[in-house]
Parts: structure tokens; sequence; C-alpha cells
């Protein structure tokens, strides 16, 4: 469903050691919401529950969840992290974007 690159998942594990959450049991928590200049935004977290509106994938030994009403906009997402001088970030590569905005953040289908 969600792919997880490798310097996305080093990247998270980082994050999510930082926070406080535990890599191995916790989850990265993907959505979409309205907003941003292209329509929808990509939402971006780390939690340690889940709710009956919650699916779970699993990539690269990192745990996904994704509320059930946002995995439409991100069948077949692959998150990467691009670091650097110039890098943004957590960066999602959604295959059913037929536009994003110059940022990154948002979309449209």
């Amino acid at each position: 469903m969600i792919k997880v690159s490798d310097q996305a998942k080093a990247k998270a594990i980082q994050l999510m050691s930082e926070d406080g959450f535990n890599p191995a049991e916790d989850y990265i928590r993907v959505g979409v919401k309205s907003g941003g200049c292209s329509g929808l935004e990509y939402v971006l977290g780390f939690d340690n529950q889940k709710t009956d509106a919650d699916q779970v994938f699993e990539d690269n030994d990192v745990k996904i969840i994704v509320e059930k009403k946002s995995i439409l906009y991100l069948a077949g997402t692959i998150l990467e992290y691009s670091g650097g001088l110039n890098g943004k970030g957590f960066v999602f590569n959604n295959p059913n974007a037929s536009r994003t905005c110059g940022c990154g953040e948002s979309f449209s289908l």
C-alpha cells in the first residue's frame, strides 16, 4: 500500500526515538486532508494508538497507519526522505496525484 525508502526509514526511526516513540512498536501516521494550494495536503506524524477507522501497513520494517478515508488517495505512494542543503524532508511520491504544488506538500487527483 505505502512503501518506505531506506532513507525515510532511517530518518523516521531517528525522529521517533527523539520524540519518545518506540520505532519497533509505534506507527508513522500518514493521511490526507483538505487544504494546500493544490486542494489536498499530506499529513505525517507519529502515533502509538490505532483506532477502528485505521488500517495498518508495514514496509521496510516500518509500521504505517492510515485512516481508511485516506487510503484511496495514498495507494502506491512511496515515502522518501530528501536531506542535505537543499533537502525537503519527507517526500510523498504519489502515483495518484495529477498535479502537485511547488513545495510538494499538496496535490490534486
